[in-house]
């Protein structure tokens, strides 16, 4: 089981524990927060616990931008007296694009086992393995505060998610039994706790590195930072947020979207300087391919080959400087450590650019999210070749993702992000809701 670090530790024992407020005092509340740790293992996932069932049962789950639903696994030890299925040809059943429909089932009646049940297609995006599941509704409690403490919770008496099957979970980091997804879905986390409660369709990611804790914050509240530091819509930078034409599920059908959150980079840029890159493969085509994402289940950063040859072959010329040490998969870009110099954004390297758009809108990423840690002590660019033919020519990874607080706004459906906390002296570490 992962090692949560002592803030996240300190939520998770309350969610272990009686914390039985139904909400807040006033009605519903005006956010729900979900916390964040890093499996330090080899997974490198980004793991969220919550609360759910009757009795409420700590769960815990690999945080997904994409996926339908939430999902979790059924067939081991799902107890609970307030689960429902979502009967075949419903509402719910036809709002989840479900065309499946579990019409029998010749076991004893468990949530995985039900009679006249809408069937769901729950997947596990780190391995790319999907199965069929009951789509069905139970309790989801979240928490309403952050910091200083935890709670008091709100409940989503009837919260509709997915069961998957044991074997689903293979590859997920240890102790977690499914996967959250925060993708723009009708039935994922955003749109419907937002339905639940009556606030914004929209959520903050703040990812930690590992040893840290950070979190989802859903609806709408100040962004707010210890020491004193409050992010507000004007200091963050906003880029559209663009749909893809066609579903980049592992199960869909003909005329479906992606439910991935896609932005416009337009170029790239090391050290200020253009990167000559294709221009062709940055823009989604009408098959879907190309463009950029962003992914919290690919730990670093994806470029298509020719990006990816372009992108290094520009960071190698601006730090000829630095001995070069050993590559060390799955990096091939590495540097002596101790001959890196150390900033307040981390090792001392030239600036990665994505621009968005135009030069004025560029999310800038330094070295504490570029560059990755290895053994003996050396520095590696943390990008990886995702070869010549990629549906998804730049897959924006988790690690370039930390320490940044980035905004979905599914209504105004537009991404807005800081760029790296620790420029401004805080991190995820810090974020202080309550």
């Amino acid at each position: 089981m992962a090692r949560l670090p002592p803030l996240a530790a300190l939520l998770f024992l309350c969610l272990l524990s009686a914390c039985r407020a139904a909400g807040p005092r006033d009605g519903n509340p005006s956010a729900v927060v979900l916390p964040v740790s890093k499996d330090a293992a080899a997974t490198q996932q980004y793991v969220t616990s919550f609360r759910q069932r009757t009795p409420l049962a700590p769960v815990e789950a690999v945080l997904d931008l994409a996926g339908a639903t939430l999902w979790v696994d059924c067939e081991a030890g799902y107890a609970s007296s307030t689960y429902r299925r979502v009967p075949c040809a419903s509402k719910p059943c036809r709002l989840s694009r479900s065309a499946a429909c579990a019409t029998s089932c010749l076991g004893a009646p468990s949530p995985s086992c039900l009679n006249d049940t809408c069937a769901g297609f729950p997947g596990n995006t780190v391995t790319h393995v999907s199965t069929g599941g009951n789509i069905i509704t139970d309790v989801l409690a979240l928490p309403t505060t952050f910091r200083p403490a935890p709670g008091p919770l709100a409940t989503a008496p009837a919260f509709l998610f997915t069961c998957g099957a044991t074997f689903l979970t293979e590859g997920l980091a240890a102790g977690a039994t499914g996967m959250a997804s925060l993708s723009r879905a009708r039935f994922a986390l955003p749109t419907q706790l937002a339905a639940t409660f009556r606030f914004s369709r929209k959520f903050a990611l703040c990812l930690p590195p590992a040893g840290s804790a950070g979190v989802v914050v859903f609806g709408d509240a100040p962004y707010a930072f210890q020491p004193g530091f409050v992010l507000s819509n004007s200091s963050l930078i906003y880029t559209p947020l663009l749909v893809n034409p066609v579903s980049t599920a592992g199960v869909s059908t003909k005329g479906d979207k992606s439910d991935e959150y896609f932005v416009g980079v337009t170029g790239i840029k090391v050290n200020g300087r253009a990167v000559p890159l294709n221009a062709t493969l940055l823009a989604i085509d009408k098959k879907g391919v190309g463009g950029t994402k962003l992914s919290t289940v690919a730990p670093y950063t994806v470029l298509e080959s020719s990006i990816y040859k372009a992108v290094t072959g520009a960071f190698a010329a601006e730090t000829a400087a630095i001995p070069r040490a050993p590559a060390m998969a799955p990096f091939q870009l590495c540097y002596d450590g101790s001959k890196v110099g150390s900033t307040r954004v981390g090792p001392a390297v030239p600036t990665i650019e994505l621009v968005l758009g135009t030069d004025a809108t560029s999310w800038v990423v330094f070295g504490a999210n570029s560059m990755v840690a290895v053994k003996g002590g050396a520095l590696c660019l943390g990008v990886v070749d995702g070869g010549e033919a990629p549906r998804t020519s730049v897959v924006i990874g988790g690690h370039m993702m930390e320490d940044n607080l980035l905004e979905f706004d599914l209504e105004a459906s537009r991404l807005g992000f800081s760029s790296s906390l620790l420029f401004r002296q805080t991190n995820c570490n810090n974020f202080r809701l309550g």
